[in-house]
């Protein structure tokens, strides 16, 4: 395996690490502050705006597709890493989930006119979209319980059902939703469903509230629970083709999921910075913190624990470059388990060094947290994933007689 990049790779690295060091580390707090302060919390920040702009006139930009980037999936997996330091930094760099699966579902599957109208705006930053395929009414973690619905009617997609937690559909510029229901009832069960391209816009879609995470709405993204009710669009909108969804679904989840964990690594490096600045500065009961209890072997485990799931994301990265999602289903579903777990642990024992400050908005500790916790059941719970690893083991070891 490995796991070197080139000195083009090396070289945006070192520039997005300059441009947060620079522009967004010190200004995260206020900028966060101000989204949730402001009249519209909804509406997006000019300064945000203008950070989007220079760095894609820096070339900081669109860099996790490999088409544009010119990335290979181990290459991006260390800039995804650094943007995991900051909250912003993805939406900065055009980086940000669901926009990048969105992203790659449309160059992958798109047909030329469906890339023209959705993909070269968010290419460019000009739209936002949403991905809508969990329901409030099934257990989600099974997919083929799906019981929205997109029928095929003539030249039309009809569409009926409710979905939630479809993040990125409260952002004032999310104009595109790309929707997974069922279309053919009676087919095999991975034949069952289409992704179909639906307008933000388009008559009976319908917003119906933005859902809380510990608390917050998570402004200007949000995560909304949306009503589909008699939607009609072109079967021009159909992605593949019908009865095809669980095909995109599948091509849509590896690098994904490298993204998501190595950010995942990312916050927990940046959660351990802070507990070891903390615990070295703060005294208590005459000594500095560090040297309370059993916080060394907290600082020495959470080291241990962020080079373990790094070279495990890294070892992934690598297999699907080299022979692709398919020989990399276990390792894929085993860092899905990994990244988030140990974000939260690391992230956890951050706040607990900070005492109360942890809890509040002067560190951002409980936002990294929450958005770790979210992991460990966004794109498939901890115990779908741990099932899939032991599939993937329990077949290579099938008619083994040994002891």
């Amino acid at each position: 395996m490995d796991f070197s990049i080139s000195p083009r790779a090396a070289d945006l690295l070192g520039r997005i690490k300059a441009f947060m060091a620079e522009l967004i580390e010190p200004n995260e707090a206020r900028l966060l502050a101000e989204q949730r302060t402001q009249t519209d919390p909804w509406a997006v920040l000019p300064e945000v705006l203008a950070l989007k702009a220079q760095a894609r006139t820096e070339g900081l930009w669109n860099l996790f597709l490999p088409s544009a980037g010119g990335l290979s999936n181990v290459e991006y997996a260390t800039l995804a890493e650094q943007m995991g330091h900051s909250s912003l930094a993805p939406e900065i760099f055009n980086c940000n989930a669901p926009d990048t699966g969105n992203m790659e579902v449309l160059e992958k599957y798109g047909t030329p006119e469906q890339q023209q109208r959705w993909l070269q705006p968010l290419l460019a930053g000009e739209i936002r979209s949403a991905f809508c395929m969990t329901e409030p009414d099934v257990a989600s973690s099974d997919a083929t319980n799906m019981a929205a619905t997109a029928r095929i009617e003539g030249d039309q997609v009809v569409i009926d059902g409710r979905k939630w937690w479809s993040t990125g559909v409260g952002h004032p510029d999310c104009k595109l939703l790309i929707f997974m229901g069922l279309t053919f009832p009676d087919a095999h069960r991975h034949q069952r469903h289409s992704m179909v391209l639906v307008p933000r816009d388009t008559p009976g879609v319908s917003v119906e509230r933005m859902l809380t995470v510990f608390g917050d709405a998570d402004p200007p993204y949000g995560h909304g629970e949306v009503h589909f009710t008699d939607v009609r669009v072109p079967t021009a909108n159909v992605l593949l083709g019908p009865g095809r969804g669980f095909e995109i679904a599948q091509g849509r989840l590896g690098p994904g999921r490298i993204h998501h964990c190595m950010r995942c690594i990312g916050a927990a490096e940046r959660a351990l910075a802070l507990l070891c600045r903390r615990a070295t500065a703060r005294v208590a009961f005459g000594k500095p913190l560090i040297n309370l209890g059993g916080n060394r072997d907290i600082v020495a485990n959470a080291r241990i624990d962020i080079e373990m799931a790094r070279l495990l994301t890294l070892k992934t990265a690598w297999l699907i470059d080299t022979v692709g999602v398919l020989g990399a289903m276990s390792e894929i579903s085993a860092i899905k388990v990994v990244a988030p777990d140990l974000a939260c642990r690391i992230i956890d024992a951050a706040m607990q060094i900070h005492g109360g400050a942890g809890l509040s908005e002067d560190v951002p500790l409980s936002s990294m947290y929450a958005a770790a916790r979210v992991l460990r059941l966004a794109d498939g719970p901890d115990e779908v994933h741990r099932g899939l690893v032991a599939r993937w083991e329990l077949k290579k070891h099938a008619g083994s007689s040994h002891p």
